[in-house]
């Protein structure tokens, strides 16, 4: 009787504790840089998926801050936990990353580096707009729009784009997905604050 109460007491903290890290996909701090009334600001969680055609599955979640001061754009990542895995630094030359243990990696813009470090591309360039709720430069494909005149789902430099959730500064919820060759990549962003 004893160990079958004690089994159930071990469940329920691991279920307990399980519980608690799901929750604290914490999100970093907001980004504190340049730009002033004219900087946008994001923060929340993010979910990568890739789906090779293999059978074999990548994924990688955490957290994300956002600070687009026009010239230059910073994005920290965070694991689930909640400690910085990296800070991204791009201006209009150079897209720069540093890894937490002081590592850099770079290339001539985002996508580039993302896809230099990922293995898989993932479209910053693309964010830089989807996250205000705008389409982009780039040709738009299979546009709908809500009822207040917004984008909500479309085709873009390769991504299917599905914006909803919106509040004054833009959707609160995007999901992207890329089919390749080989693979299907999956982004889902969750935006918690501004």
């Amino acid at each position: 009787m004893m160990a079958a109460w004690a089994r159930r007491w071990r469940a329920g903290m691991l279920a307990g504790f399980c519980g608690l890290l799901l929750a604290a996909c914490a999100t970093p701090n907001k980004i504190v840089g340049e730009g002033g009334s004219r900087a946008f600001d994001r923060t929340g969680r993010f979910a990568v998926t890739v789906a090779y055609r293999d059978g074999h599955q990548d994924a990688v979640q955490g957290g994300f801050a956002w600070h687009d001061a026009g010239d230059q754009l910073v994005l920290d990542l965070a694991n689930p936990l909640g400690s910085t895995l990296a800070r991204v630094k791009v201006s209009p030359r150079m897209a720069v990353m540093t890894r937490s243990n002081g590592d850099t990696e770079s290339a001539v813009d985002a996508d580039g580096l993302v896809a230099k470090v990922l293995g898989s591309p993932i479209p910053v360039a693309g964010l830089r707009d989807w996250l205000r709720g705008r389409t982009g430069a780039a040709p738009v494909g299979e546009l709908r729009k809500n009822d207040a005149g917004q984008p909500i789902e479309f085709t873009q430099a390769g991504w299917q784009v599905a914006l909803s959730r919106y509040d004054s500064l833009g959707p609160r919820l995007l999901r992207l997905s890329r089919g390749e060759a080989d693979r299907d990549i999956s982004v889902r962003l969750v935006v918690d604050g501004d």
